[in-house]
């Protein structure tokens, strides 16, 4: 049985479900990231009618990023690099949330530079959650096995609480996730399907 949620120190941090990683075609597409997205809307809806927040955190790349994270851009072959490079430049259309992500004004974006939210220098992500004293997180998104497993690994170990959700996560292949989930279920949080999370949430 997972503790009661203190809704009041409480985000749900979605993560990545942009149109980079979701749309057909894309450089970095997830087809499972489709088929979350109306679990996430679910799960964002009851973060609203509670004290909770939501946070949407969009993957954001820039020049001075391929300087500073070189040894990551340089493990790709030299035919993807020009695009792997831009495509999660501010404003392009890769870097915008997916259309049918349920986004409402009151909630909370944030942008991050690493697959890591935590990383220092990659976000103000830390820095809004200690100002709003919210000590659990609440994590979707994608993929899996890279940002949100990344977030969640250093959440857990800046002592945040952290929720992960199986059913609202989503990885390349069936593999990558599961691995991703045992790793979670182990050691750095609590995994829970998206139906017990909001069962939750109306007890809490």
């Amino acid at each position: 049985m997972t503790r009661p949620i203190d809704l009041r120190r409480t985000a749900h941090l979605c993560i990545d479900l942009q149109n980079g990683f979701v749309e057909k075609g894309a450089p970095v597409e997830v087809p499972a990231a489709r088929d979350i997205i109306p679990t996430v809307n679910a799960i964002s809806t009851a973060i609203r009618k509670s004290e909770a927040i939501n946070i949407f955190v969009q993957f954001t790349l820039g020049s001075p990023d391929v300087q500073s994270w070189s040894n990551w851009f340089a493990r790709m072959p030299e035919s993807q690099r020009p695009q792997q490079e831009r495509f999660l430049e501010r404003g392009s259309h890769y870097h915008q949330l997916w259309p049918d992500l349920a986004v409402m004004p009151a909630d909370l974006k944030v942008e991050k530079s690493r697959f890591s939210a935590f990383i220092p220098g990659a976000s103000d992500l830390n820095e809004l959650l200690k100002r709003r004293g919210l000590n659990t997180l609440i994590i979707t998104g994608t993929l899996t096995n890279v940002c949100c497993e990344s977030t969640a690994r250093d959440a857990m170990q800046m002592n945040y609480r952290v929720i992960f959700i199986e059913d609202a996560t989503a990885a390349r292949t069936p593999a990558e996730h599961n691995a991703a989930i045992a790793n979670m279920r182990s050691t750095f949080g609590e995994v829970l399907t998206a139906k017990h999370l909001i069962a939750n949430l109306h007890a809490s």
